[in-house]
């Protein structure tokens, strides 16, 4: 038998041991599976809130009966500013917004005055004797306050769509200051000099509405808006809507608030009646004018 050399031996099983040793465990790393991909959550939809503060530049059209006298007014906001007595406003409205959800709430509080120029006497209620007094000036304190949800059913695009559902709550006191001279039953009136004043008290009701929205986004912060609603339906009032057509652009944002200009013009119409003879009360009203706001959104 021969032999092998000793370093021709040493060369020959060196190999022999990467092989089947350090080969083999490479081959087993590389076998082993790959680690499990990690997948994250998708995130959850959260809450984003806007506040808008507003002013609505109200013209008042249609007919105030109280306490069974009746006047037809007539006036744009701007007599309303010119010769009223009284004007105060607060209006606001509020959104939570949740993925396709939205709650909402808006507010508009107001106290106007008239006066002869733009209320006319018109006609007396069934049970009213006498001759109706010429109208000298109309108050009206009132109260607007709109609760409600709106979920969105329909997205393609820019485009979508919204259904709504609420209540909306109106809170009125009206005093209205007539003539003496030319009325025959002051029973039920106040006298004051020569004037005699039929006050409403506090008026309230509920009406339960409906409606739907669609919101366009014209352009990266730019949002066309427009919204209408029916309701009372005899529940509340016999019957009122409202249409609202906005327009809002971003101004800029600052400490992680969006801050956006509104402009657009608001309707809303009601007829509402109670009562009947010297206790009758009627509202039956279009309410409408330019929107002006600031949107804060966070």
């Amino acid at each position: 038998m021969r032999y092998l050399p000793q370093w021709l031996s040493c060369v020959l099983t060196v190999p022999a041991g990467l092989l089947f040793g350090g080969a083999g465990s490479t081959l087993a790393a590389d076998l082993a599976p790959p680690p499990a991909p990690v997948i994250e959550a998708p995130a959850l939809p959260s809450w984003t809130y806007r506040f808008t503060p507003y002013g609505w530049l109200t013209a008042l059209n249609g007919t105030q009966t109280i306490r069974g006298r009746s006047v037809k007014v007539d006036a744009s906001f701007a007599d309303i500013v010119e010769k009223s007595d009284t004007l105060v406003a607060l209006m606001g409205d509020f959104e939570a917004r949740n993925g396709p959800l939205s709650l909402f709430t808006d507010v508009v509080w107001s106290k106007i005055g008239f006066d002869g120029g733009n209320i006319r006497s018109r006609t007396l209620a069934p049970g009213v004797t006498g001759t109706l007094a010429t109208s000298l000036s109309l108050d009206i304190e009132m109260a607007i306050v709109e609760v409600g949800a709106a979920y969105e059913v329909y997205r393609t695009g820019p485009l979508a769509f919204d259904v709504l559902a609420g209540a909306r709550y109106w809170h009125q006191s009206a005093d209205l200051s007539l003539a003496v001279a030319g009325a025959v039953s002051t029973a039920d009136l106040d006298v004051v000099g020569a004037r005699a004043i039929a006050h409403s008290g506090s008026v309230d009701w509920v009406d339960p509405m409906i409606g739907g929205r669609i919101r366009y986004t014209v352009a990266p912060g730019h949002e066309l808006l427009l919204r209408g609603d029916i309701g009372g339906f005899g529940l509340g009032s016999d019957f009122s809507w409202q249409a609202i057509g906005a327009y809002g652009f971003e101004l800029g944002t600052y400490q992680g608030v969006t801050f956006s200009g509104v402009i657009g013009y608001r309707a809303l119409y009601v007829d509402y009646v109670q009562g009947e003879g010297r206790q009758r009360y009627q509202f039956d009203m279009l309410q409408h004018g330019p929107v002006l706001g600031i949107s804060a959104r966070f």
